[in-house]
């Protein structure tokens, strides 16, 4: 790959698309594959879009989701691999897509080296032969999918009757991502599902064939290191090789937040880069063995890529990451919400991105999956949450069902930000006899899970005007908090030159390093834990506790350590990291020290009441 950045999965309908928009500029992007009724709508759409003939797949057939998801995909790949001729048949005049293909290539790329050569000079054969060589050079960049592993229902026919596991929403997803003619990577998020995992040994794509490759490969995200080799272990003994694993921060990033046990980027990092040899090693004596039950001969260790996003907001972070922890490329996700050619973002939800500080985005418990979510306070759909509260009606209509998983008062699973399920908790909560303050609590704790079936789909359908007069316009979206630095619509150059360092969209913004911002994240998800748990007196808790804040201070030790490694930054630069880091290690203190105080003066109350 020429690129030494990818474009993460962004929402359910944001990147829907962005591989038509940016595959065929080298730039590697990922979908998700989870709504099949907006991919379904958007098939519609670019098919037209392209002059083919769109034969709708209804409800009522047989394994729908599946074969949605497949004609989709390869729509995608049909149109990307035009893209891409369209532009290889370009001559080097200006103004040309073929151009914008070198310009966006970062500087030390020997292919954009030898395009800069080219255009100075003279007209001649050599020039002509130098243009071929750089044309048959070109490469796609990789038309990615994602599947959250732990979102998979299980689902029945027209007739209600259960279907067999095969039939539920993530096998369905990677059912039409192996059928597809797709050559590219499953994105595995979320957490490990044994169900999910088995099903990959069904599909050829994902074994080796020529020289140790498979047609499909598979991309684990992960938080952590040891989840990362338990999840590839149970792989390989399957005979599946996991070609990269793509870390993300915990809670410095978009979309769902999965919060580390106080496990920092930079250590984690670390770590996979000191034990990444011996893991291979490993990996590969499981991997080779299954092979070998399946009769098929590997010839040396097949490559494993580590790359890492979330919360990444300059170059010179970019360039850290790359050389000093050996990643082989970094995720920018949330800035390009605010590039229109990329990612489908409407005008008045671009409008409140742009107008936003960092009190607009938060961590919320609004995802009905039990999941942190990080948010954002000024999209339609929180401010039509807050207006249903007010109007005593809480909770969705809900219609998709992706998120449904609660069988406190129903026999069938029923999604918690669902209308139905907030009413009977609401109902329940009220009868209790609490007090008002802790039932409001309670009541707002309910009342705060919000639809994302629908809400992180609209955005796409209205930009493309295929949301209906009677269907909710409301719009969620996840942006990591990085995205408050910046505060403009911008090009897809743009965004790209400042990735590369090139140009520079946060001259003038004074931001925090990215390890800082996730630290900082970590201690206050810590103190909110501490406030929380104050009034239980549990011993597994405040180990639990404990062990977290060790884990932090352990990271800030470790920052304090990796701060003279900054050596393309100022020396103020530094001494403000330094600082950032001794005011969050004081913090983590204060609620300590704080929380021993409140817990003897409990335990003495409780001895007196005895």
């Amino acid at each position: 790959m020429h690129h030494t950045f990818h474009i993460p999965v962004l929402g359910l309908g944001y990147s829907i698309d962005t591989p038509v928009k940016v595959s065929h500029f080298g730039i590697s992007s990922v979908m998700s594959i989870v709504d099949d009724e907006m991919i379904e709508r958007m098939r519609k759409h670019h098919s037209i879009a392209s002059g083919e003939i769109f034969v709708p797949i209804n409800k009522n057939e047989d394994d729908f989701r599946a074969r949605r998801i497949t004609a989709y995909l390869n729509l995608v790949n049909r149109i990307a691999d035009k893209n891409f001729e369209d532009l290889k048949n370009q001559s080097f005049e200006d103004g040309a897509d073929l151009n914008l293909y070198f310009q966006l290539l970062p500087e030390h790329s020997t292919l954009k080296k030898q395009y800069l050569q080219m255009m100075i000079m003279e007209a001649s054969d050599e020039k002509q032969l130098l243009q071929a060589t750089l044309k048959s050079q070109l490469t796609k960049g990789a038309i990615d999918v994602n599947i959250m592993s732990k979102v998979d229902k299980l689902n029945k026919d027209v007739y209600g009757q259960n279907l067999p596991d095969a039939f539920s929403d993530a096998s369905a997803a990677l059912r039409g991502f192996a059928n597809s003619t797709l050559s590219s990577s499953l994105v595995l998020s979320a957490g490990m599902n044994p169900r999910l995992y088995n099903y990959l040994e069904n599909f050829a794509d994902f074994y080796p064939i020529q020289n140790g490759h498979s047609k499909k490969q598979i991309i684990l995200k992960v938080s952590d290191f040891r989840s990362a080799f338990i999840q590839a272990k149970y792989l390989a003994k399957k005979g599946i090789w996991v070609s990269e694993f793509r870390i993300e921060s915990g809670l410095n990033c978009g979309g769902h937040a999965f919060a580390t046990d106080g496990f920092l980027l930079g250590p984690i990092l670390e770590e996979f880069k000191l034990k990444k040899q011996e893991m291979l090693t490993e990996l590969f004596a499981l991997y080779e063995a299954a092979l070998n039950t399946k009769s098929i001969d590997i010839k040396g260790i097949p490559a494993l890529r580590i790359t890492v996003q979330g919360g990444i907001g300059t170059a010179q972070e970019d360039e850290f990451l790359l050389k000093h922890y050996e990643v082989d490329a970094t995720g920018w996700g949330s800035p390009f919400l605010l590039v229109p050619e990329v990612t489908n973002v409407g005008d008045q939800t671009l409008s409140e991105l742009t107008k936003a500080d960092s009190s607009d985005y938060y961590v919320s418990n609004s995802s009905p999956l039990g999941v942190l979510f990080n948010n954002f306070k000024r999209s339609s759909a929180e401010k039509q949450r807050l207006e249903r509260i007010a109007k005593g009606r809480p909770g969705s209509p809900c219609k998709k069902k992706y998120l449904i998983s609660n069988t406190e008062f129903t026999a069938e699973p029923i999604c918690t930000a669902s209308r139905q399920y907030q009413n009977l908790k609401i109902k329940q909560i009220q009868s209790l006899g609490l007090s008002t303050a802790e039932r409001e609590v309670k009541i707002s704790a309910v009342t705060e899970k919000l639809c994302l079936c629908e809400g992180l789909s609209t955005a796409t359908l209205i930009k493309h005007k295929l949301l209906t007069p009677r269907e909710n316009h409301a719009v969620s979206i996840c942006p990591g908090p990085n995205l408050a630095w910046f505060s403009k619509i911008y090009k897809l150059s743009e965004m790209v030159d400042h990735i590369y360092g090139r140009a520079d969209l946060l001259a003038g913004v004074s931001r925090p390093n990215m390890f800082i911002n996730e630290l900082a994240l970590y201690v206050a998800h810590y103190q909110t834990d501490v406030a929380l748990n104050a009034k239980r007196i549990d011993d597994k808790k405040q180990k639990y506790l404990e062990k977290f804040r060790t884990q932090l201070l352990a990271g800030i030790d470790y920052y304090k350590a990796l701060i003279p490694e900054f050596v393309h930054e100022t020396h103020s630069y530094r001494q403000a990291m330094l600082c950032q880091l001794e005011v969050c290690e004081q913090q983590l203190q204060e609620t300590m020290d704080n929380d021993i105080v409140y817990q003897q003066s409990r335990r003495d109350e409780i001895l007196v009441e005895k």
